[in-house]
């Protein structure tokens, strides 16, 4: 079953462009990638999804309900979780209190399905680890561990599809590795994940499918050994080969 459908999502400003006619869905449990190069539309398209941004034309369904006019509160309460590529997290606030905020934020009958908050915020701390930094403040993080409690918090808050923008931008190898593995844990919990990256390699190992953007459009879908391999993909990150 489709969690989500983009149809035909299209945005522009002005005599600008920015996506065109977007169409693509996303199975319930799926991790797909969305790679392209700089300037394709990626965040942009996350924008339109989570409502921060309007399409100009097409329209968006979530769970068979269009959702195309609902804002980024009510589709955040529908279940969508967006984690972006600059830490969101209260740099002044300890990590228990960063996750606690977090959950004391959701609606009080989502709160009311999680049993004791305070003992799910020092649940989550551990999943990623971090017990041992839990009454420090989040800002004495480093950029790989502030990336993990950006995610974990996002994970505990009963969302059932995730966006997530970069998520190993500035991260050390052993915390991209951390970061594969909660991902493959939302996996394992049924949970649906669109994640934005450039590390291909690190799509490749943990995404079901890739989808290409280029210049706002989609050009290329599939499994990640074929778009990985395809000329098609060299020519949108590298230019078409001057021999062909």
């Amino acid at each position: 079953m489709s969690i989500l459908s983009l149809n035909d999502l299209s945005l522009s400003i002005g005599d600008h462009a920015i996506l065109k006619n977007i169409s693509f869905s996303v199975e319930e449990g799926e991790v797909i990638g969305l790679i392209g190069p700089n300037g394709s539309g990626k965040t942009t398209l996350f924008n339109v999804i989570s409502g921060f941004l309007a399409p100009t034309k097409g329209n968006i369904t979530f769970e068979g309900e269009d959702i195309t006019s609902l804002d980024a509160a009510k589709r955040a309460r529908l279940g969508i979780g967006r984690v972006f590529q600059n830490f969101g997290i209260f740099r002044e606030m300890t990590l228990l209190e960063n996750v606690l905020v977090a959950l004391e934020a959701l609606p009080a009958e989502e709160r009311s399905g999680l049993g004791d908050l305070a003992n799910l915020a020092t649940d989550t701390i551990a999943m990623v680890g971090l017990t041992a930094h839990a009454q420090k403040k989040a800002g004495s993080l480093s950029g790989g561990q502030m990336r993990l409690l950006e995610i974990a918090r996002t994970l505990k808050s009963g969302k059932k599809l995730f966006l997530l923008d970069e998520p190993t931008a500035g991260v050390s190898p052993k915390m991209t590795q951390q970061v594969a593995d909660l991902i493959k844990e939302l996996k394992r919990e049924k949970k649906t994940v669109l994640i934005i990256e450039h590390d291909l390699p690190f799509i490749s190992r943990i995404c079901d499918e890739v989808v290409v953007l280029d210049v706002g459009e989609v050009v290329l879908k599939g499994p990640p050994a074929e778009v990985k391999k395809s000329k098609q993909l060299q020519e949108v990150y590298f230019g078409a080969d001057p021999t062909s």
